[in-house]
């Protein structure tokens, strides 16, 4: 069954002053996003959901990537990238994880900007309306920490009891004045190694 797309958006976000204290080089968040009907709504409880992941997943992973990419320019200029997912309150949050959490739709985002890293990600449940949150991190370096960043918008109309909505996100830039430092300078305080941040 082909994935039905009701809409599309694009946001665009740009911070100039933060703190009282302009950017130096303004921080740019971009989100797309798509409205679709969940494939499963109204079918009971479906044991296996591969035929729809198969059949949406990579359209919402190729439409959404070129409305970013387009966007922003080039797949280069991202910097942190991130995904969600908000169900309607008919669906189960399995069903918007089902979407998003498939190479065969992230991989489209990942090799489109050239990552190394996972993408961050968030999967929900709410009415029309509901926050959309997208967490981002560095493309190249999940330690960098001032590219962690939120992006928080919502849809008026959606979703809908019966949809799901699919979002990715991307920044130019970090938080404006960053001075947290990042994860590896913790592990070297605390005599943690990188591939065991927990120490256990």
């Amino acid at each position: 069954m082909a994935i039905q797309i009701r809409k599309t958006g694009l946001q665009i976000e740009t911070t100039l002053i933060e703190g009282g204290k302009a950017a130096a080089v303004p921080l740019k968040l971009f989100t797309a996003f798509a409205v679709v009907k969940n494939p499963w709504a109204g079918r009971g409880f479906v044991d296996d959901l591969k035929p729809e992941i198969h059949a949406g997943a990579p359209v919402l992973g190729e439409l959404l990537t070129k409305i970013i990419i387009d966007a922003v320019g080039s797949g280069d200029a991202v910097e942190g990238y991130g995904k969600s997912a908000v169900v309607g309150l008919d669906g189960e949050i399995e069903h918007g994880s089902a979407l998003i959490h498939t190479l065969r739709f992230g991989n489209f985002y990942r090799q489109a900007v050239g990552a190394k890293s996972y993408l961050a990600f968030c999967n929900t449940r709410g009415p029309a309306n509901a926050p959309i949150m997208i967490p981002l991190m560095d493309k190249n370096d999940e330690g960098r920490r001032s590219h962690y960043l939120t992006i928080q918008t919502s849809i008026p109309d959606a979703p809908a009891a019966d949809e799901i909505v699919v979002a990715l996100g991307a920044s130019i830039g970090g938080r404006p004045h960053h001075r947290i430092g990042d994860r590896y300078q913790d592990l070297k305080d605390l005599g943690q190694d990188v591939a065991n941040p927990a120490g256990v």
